[in-house]
């Protein structure tokens, strides 16, 4: 996961169809090849764990085979008529109620509802939704720049899995997560845009920062509630390697990567969370204790960026700071976004503040060069350096005029709690 690539190839191995297990026989072969491939490239690596790969290659597998085999049991059970109709049963529950949410945003808010997004590079998502009185709707993206020269770039299935995420959070309700909730809903994206891209483009930021802008500007059409941190902060540190006589790359000794949490969005019924995963990122992030322990890293500071939501009549979610000290020399890579364009407010509330990446260089003197490092960027740094994070933090709702809703915009749907969940440290 290179943080400046610009073409498919520099992402490592990418596999468009291979038949991994023919007459139960699992293609070593052929697969030690596709994993290889990416080392014929300039700059690039081949895998440095292929036992790791195919062990996880043959857990898939065996779970696959697994649910075949309890499928197969279920029909018997129960008779195939009948599992046919409870699996169509509950695509339509869930399709049934993002048409009735859809028809209620009708009638309370009307038909059409258009908007964009600016990313920190400027190109812009636009997205127009047309909603008919049946509870179908076209959410129609034409307007969105076209396929970036960066990593930007995301799959058509992350603007679809964006549309689903914000249409089951909108809801208010648990439904069932199946192919249902997209029945009613046509979605248009233009071939060659940053959200339909080429087949060569590069992708890997696409799902870790893209996607985030994706939900934001769907929440943003619907008016629903405030931006989140807008992106899922991705860091990693590697280092230790060591080079064969021949020159040959052995690999890192060590390498980790993690998201790191920030603030949620206010909204109409609540105050924005602080120091969470948000939307479309829902990882662990690693002890200070584990870190510590396994990495040769210090952990300095990892605290709420106190005051830095937006203030509203429900107030945005604080963002982190998150601080690493270097007890050997390592690389730092950071995908981030969020670090010049801050997180929009609702309904009167003001803006979240944006993220930043800083090294703090050790100087010999003692003193401390601070140097803003850019939302994407990989960095070689020396013992006593320091990487500092500080997310970004979520928008406020709502102006403050005491307990008042104001501009007479009330929710489709009241959702009592924030979106996301309660960080303690452990995630």
């Amino acid at each position: 996961m290179p943080p400046n690539s610009t073409e498919l190839w520099q992402e490592g191995a990418a596999i468009h169809s291979h038949l991994m297990i023919r007459d139960n026989k699992f293609d070593e072969e052929g697969l030690t090849k596709i994993f290889a491939e990416p080392g014929l490239r300039p700059d690039c690596s081949g895998s440095r764990r292929l036992s790791d790969n195919f062990s996880d290659l043959k857990a898939q597998a065996a779970a696959n085979n697994k649910g075949a085999i309890l499928l197969h049991r279920l029909i018997e059970e129960h008779s195939l008529e009948k599992v046919h109709l409870y699996m169509n049963a509950i695509q339509t529950t869930a399709e049934l109620a993002v048409r009735n949410f859809l028809i209620k945003c009708q009638e309370q808010r009307g038909s059409f509802f258009q908007t964009t997004e600016t990313m920190d590079n400027s190109s812009t998502i636009s997205l127009a939704i047309t909603i008919r009185d049946d509870g179908s709707a076209t959410f129609d993206f034409t307007g969105t720049t076209p396929e970036l020269y960066s990593n930007m770039n995301a799959p058509t299935s992350i603007t679809y899995s964006g549309i689903i995420y914000c249409l089951r959070s909108m809801i208010g309700s648990d439904i069932p997560l199946n192919q249902g909730c997209l029945a009613p809903i046509e979605i248009i994206l233009p071939k060659g845009c940053f959200l339909n891209p080429s087949p060569h483009a590069a992708v890997c930021a696409g799902n870790t920062q893209t996607s985030q802008r994706v939900v934001d500007t769907i929440l943003k059409a619907f008016e629903f509630c405030a931006a989140s941190q807008g992106c899922m902060n991705c860091l990693g540190f590697f280092g230790g390697g060591n080079a064969l006589p021949s020159g040959q790359d052995t690999g890192f000794a060590y390498a980790i990567g993690e998201t790191i949490c920030g603030g949620a969005g206010a909204g109409p019924s609540w105050q924005g969370a602080s120091g969470v995963h948000t939307h479309m990122t829902n990882t662990r992030i690693t002890d200070a204790e584990v870190l510590e322990k396994r990495y040769p890293v210090l952990l300095r500071e990892f605290s709420i960026r106190k005051g830095s939501g937006g203030k509203g009549l429900f107030d945005g979610g604080d963002g982190v700071i998150r601080d690493y000290e270097c007890r050997a020399p390592l690389h730092f890579s950071v995908i981030t976004g969020s670090r010049t364009r801050r997180p929009y407010g609702m309904a009167g509330g003001e803006q979240g503040e944006n993220g930043a990446n800083y090294w703090v260089r050790k100087l010999p003197d003692g003193g401390e060069r601070w140097i803003n490092i850019g939302q994407k960027s990989m960095v070689g740094m020396q013992t006593e350096d320091r990487c500092v994070i500080y997310t970004p933090s979520g928008g406020g709702w709502g102006t403050p005029v005491g307990d008042a809703i104001v501009n007479g915009w009330k929710p489709v749907v009241q959702y009592p709690r924030a979106m996301g969940s309660v960080d303690s440290g452990s995630e």
